[in-house]
């Protein structure tokens, strides 16, 4: 038993100088391309309240959690990449690695990929104003794992515009983010074992971008999991447009006004925007993507006053620049060799449970059936509701040997 207190004494004292001298000193290079620095310590205290307080407070829903048995370390990296819709135009990104403050030798990783959110700084690396983050660092770091969350291209102190829902600059900005973390951790003296991702909402549509990605690089992954995923934008447009539902959220609205935006800029396309929204919200609808001030209330709900009349023409939207390009806007047609689990609630006012099981059914239609893919219900749920229902789900099942 001594010689065992020994060792654990001797490993702890090798892991955290490195990782508490980034404390309060600035930002910490660690490569040309890669620095971090210190944010903050969130004892277990905050990160219970989190899980019984704050949480319920943002899902609606009273969800048990397992309780948080250590601090976590919070850390904002920075780091290269590059938009591979604009000739790899070399950028910087940011995300945030949240490393527990007692772990096992090699903690777990969880990498996660939050949703869409209207504020810039509404983001993994500045995680005081990001709820869904908050719940990760409670569940994941204050359970032992390490957490990671990219910010997409032109959100938190990128200066890009946001590529809201490019499918080719997400997975760029997730991977490189892996690739930054595993840097930094090292440079921490700090490794992880086995990586899971996971994501809600516009997340979720990420999280299934990251895995093809990581697979057609060879990096292991051992588990996927999303709540509320879009995996066919094309799928979630047409539903708003052709075949509206009694519950469909009232902000589905900046949907159309932040993906025509992002698809113009990072896709090359000027006036798609333009084309796309009615001229009367076009300056409102301007500002909202860019984060400028504006009055939400002068953004109407109504799909028929924001767009222009053609778009409601199935034929036009399909054939139109805009609709070919969100028909490319998809995560789920290749043969998916990592465990996934797709989370849907069965009222989610954002996405339909024909949406949220598509993955799974376009898996199981191949031939004999790739079952690789599971969509689970997490009964009448809204779309916050489903996410905070999923979280404790994903994790019992990442915890799995």
């Amino acid at each position: 038993m001594f010689r065992h207190r020994i060792l654990i004494a001797l490993l702890v004292c090798t892991i955290w100088p490195a990782v508490g001298s980034a404390q309060g000193k600035g930002p910490v290079r660690v490569s040309s391309d890669v620095s971090y620095e210190y944010l903050a310590r969130w004892d277990v205290a905050r990160l219970n309240t989190i899980l019984t307080v704050d949480t319920p407070k943002f899902s609606g829903v009273p969800v048990t959690y397992t309780p948080a048995r250590t601090a976590a370390l919070l850390y904002r990296v920075t780091y290269s990449s590059v938009v591979p819709e604009r000739g790899n135009k070399p950028i910087t990104a940011t995300g945030l690695l949240a490393v527990p403050e007692e772990h096992d030798k090699m903690p777990p990783m969880v990498s996660y990929q939050h949703g869409t959110v209207y504020g810039k700084r509404q983001v993994p690396s500045f995680p005081e104003q990001s709820p869904e983050t908050q719940l990760m660092i409670a569940q994941f770091a204050g359970q032992g794992h390490v957490l990671i969350g990219a910010d997409y291209f032109g959100m938190g102190l990128s200066t890009e515009p946001e590529g809201y829902m490019v499918k080719a600059s997400h997975q760029q900005a997730t991977y490189d983010m892996l690739i930054a973390s595993r840097a930094v951790l090292d440079h921490m003296n700090l490794a992880t074992s086995r990586l899971s991702i996971a994501g809600w909402s516009q997340g979720g549509f990420v999280t299934m971008a990251f895995l093809e990605k990581l697979e057609s690089a060879g990096v292991p992954v051992a588990a996927a999991a999303t709540a509320s995923a879009p995996v066919d934008v094309f799928v979630a447009l047409n539903g708003f447009l052709n075949f509206p539902r009694s519950n469909d959220a009232t902000w589905v609205n900046s949907l159309f006004i932040l993906s025509a935006f992002a698809f113009e800029n990072y896709y090359a396309v000027p006036g798609l925007a333009r084309s796309v929204i009615s001229d009367s919200y076009y300056d409102v609808a301007r500002k909202a993507y860019e984060r400028q001030p504006f009055n939400a209330a002068d953004v109407p709900a109504d799909l028929h006053k924001l767009l222009k009349p053609d778009y409601f023409d199935a034929q036009y939207f399909a054939a139109s620049a805009y609709g070919r390009l969100v028909a490319q806007t998809q995560a789920y047609r290749w043969i998916i060799k990592t465990p996934v689990r797709n989370y849907y609630g069965e009222t989610d006012e954002a996405i339909s449970t024909g949406l949220g099981r598509l993955a799974m059914t376009y898996q199981q239609a191949i031939g004999a059936g790739n079952g690789k893919v599971e969509a689970v219900s997490t009964g009448p749920t809204s779309h916050r509701g489903t996410f905070a229902t999923a979280v404790p789900q994903w994790k019992a099942w990442f915890d799995k040997p």
